[in-house]
């Protein structure tokens, strides 16, 4: 796992802000994956901020893409924010 990789979570009214620093690599993927699991339902939205990522690596968008679709059957809705939102989600 990269090392300097951390989520940091803020929620408000209903909502969950994620904002995603370090590098982005599979580990990291199975993190947010695991993260996002855990709140989807006790959240109305999901807010992922990845301004502060350095490095996006192509395993962990793999990673987080291919585990990704099955955290979908859940209503919460997910947004990907900040400079590095395409990146993640990029085919």
């Amino acid at each position: 796992m990269a090392t300097n990789f951390k989520i940091l979570r803020h929620r408000t009214d209903g909502n969950l802000q994620l904002s995603l620093t370090g590098d982005f690599d599979g580990s990291s993927a199975l993190e947010l994956l695991n993260t996002l699991e855990a709140n989807l339902n006790s959240n109305d939205c999901v807010s992922i901020n990845t301004s502060s990522l350095n490095t996006i690596h192509s395993f962990g968008r793999q990673v987080f893409k291919q585990h990704f679709s099955k955290l979908q059957r859940h209503q919460t809705c997910v947004k990907f924010i900040g400079k590095n939102a395409d990146q993640i989600m990029s085919p």
